[in-house]
């Protein structure tokens, strides 16, 4: 039998909301993103929520919507996927990267505040495998270097402070003390994309925390604006008899979700409990095979926390880059596909140019090297999971010997 590494979990719920939005005449963007982006925000309990065409996109529109650009830095972990970064260097801004943890792949705090100076205007963590970020931390950080905050935009000057803007592309429905994400951050970003616990095929979203003095209305309605060239008027409204006028305020972006893309997030959505359930039982069974396994694992689910079980990450202590290289193979020949997250950003040529150094980060080099990644998701049978077990466990003895 062969397993993929994450399939997306597709049904006839799925396939019965598409079809329906096909045949309403209505494929753009409309009533079912903005149906999908009132489920995100009712879930997430937040005011407003705006969908785009990827994490990507809501990434780079949060950061030019609050003003940052040349001359301002944005911090970021070293042990990311590229989107976490390229979003900076789009708006202009210069990335300053952290290394991780010696303990976790959350950022080492302590560097991050010792980062932190008068052009810091954004922090992004990154809820990696799903897990939520310490998040209180990074406010306190942020807290004790307040007065060296410069703003340079009026809804910065609102903050008073560095904001955060969380990549949780990984974290839909994950919690940490009583709060799920998106409630956690400043901004909260969420990818939809095919890999993605709920996907929409591609897709992304903001949802926000209200602030004094930021109608969540206007920023709602800024957002859209963003994504659709700067017209004041969506398509659905101009379709309306007699409402052609419109204005373009700004230059704009195009990167808005298509109701197609959001009829299958809307379906993804209602069968959502469940599938984060089976994520569970794989995590447990995952967790309890391998306790005796010379290998570290993440802590998925605690009295604090519970992760949205996105990745299953494994480091097998004791083997070097090639020995883990060989076990991926050999899991494929094994017809079983296994992945790698990630090649931190200063071992990627994009950001060698930018004159980042891996012995720089350690700790991120250190976590890489014998990082390897199971199949984690919602159509994995217990068959195949037993399989992966069994599999992955004799490859991991065989190169610790």
């Amino acid at each position: 039998m062969y397993i993929p590494f994450s399939p997306p979990d597709m049904t006839e719920a799925e396939a019965n909301e598409l079809k329906e939005t096909v045949l309403s005449g209505w494929i753009t963007t409309g009533p079912k993103t903005t149906e999908f982006e009132q489920a995100i925000s009712d879930y997430c309990q937040t005011s407003k929520t705006v969908c785009f065409n990827s994490a990507t996109a809501a990434l780079e529109l949060t950061l030019r919507m609050l003003g940052v650009g040349e001359g301002d830095e944005v911090i970021v972990p070293a042990y990311t996927y590229t989107a976490s970064c390229s979003v900076i260097c789009h708006v202009g801004a210069t990335p300053v990267m952290v290394d991780t943890a010696k303990d976790s792949l959350e950022m080492d705090y302590d560097l991050m505040e010792a980062a932190i100076n008068e052009k810091t205007k954004v922090i992004i963590p990154v809820d990696i495998a799903g897990i939520i970020c310490n998040y209180d931390r990074i406010y306190k950080c942020i807290e004790n270097k307040r007065s060296m905050f410069k703003p340079s935009t009026d809804i910065q000057r609102l903050f008073g402070r560095i904001i955060v803007l969380a990549d949780c592309a990984h974290g839909f429905g994950a919690e940490r003390n009583g709060k799920r994400a998106g409630c956690h951050a400043d901004f909260t970003c969420f990818s939809f994309h095919a890999v993605k616990n709920l996907t929409t095929a591609e897709g992304g979203a903001v949802t926000w925390q209200s602030v004094d003095g930021i109608d969540d209305e206007e920023l709602y309605s800024h957002f859209r604006f963003m994504s659709l060239h700067g017209q004041t008027k969506s398509t659905l409204s101009k379709n309306k008899p007699g409402l052609w006028e419109y204005d373009v305020i700004a230059p704009y972006y195009k990167c808005n979700m298509t109701d197609l893309t959001a009829a299958i997030g809307v379906a993804q959505f209602r069968r959502y409990p469940e599938m984060l359930k089976r994520r569970t039982e794989i995590i447990d069974k995952y967790n309890k095979a391998f306790a005796n396994l010379d290998v570290n694992v993440l802590d998925h689910k605690s009295e604090s926390h519970c992760s949205s079980g996105h990745l299953y990450m494994v480091r097998v202590n004791g083997i070097n880059e090639n020995q883990r290289n060989s076990i991926i193979e050999k899991m494929a020949e094994k017809q079983i596909a296994c992945n790698v997250h990630y090649k931190p950003l200063p071992l990627l040529t994009a950001y060698k140019n930018l004159g980042f150094k891996m012995e720089d980060y350690p700790n991120a080099y250190d976590h890489y090297i014998n990082e390897i990644t199971l199949p984690l998701y919602s159509k994995l049978t217990d068959e195949q999971v037993d399989y992966i077990i069994n599999v992955f466990s004799e490859l991991v003895k065989e190169a610790q010997c």
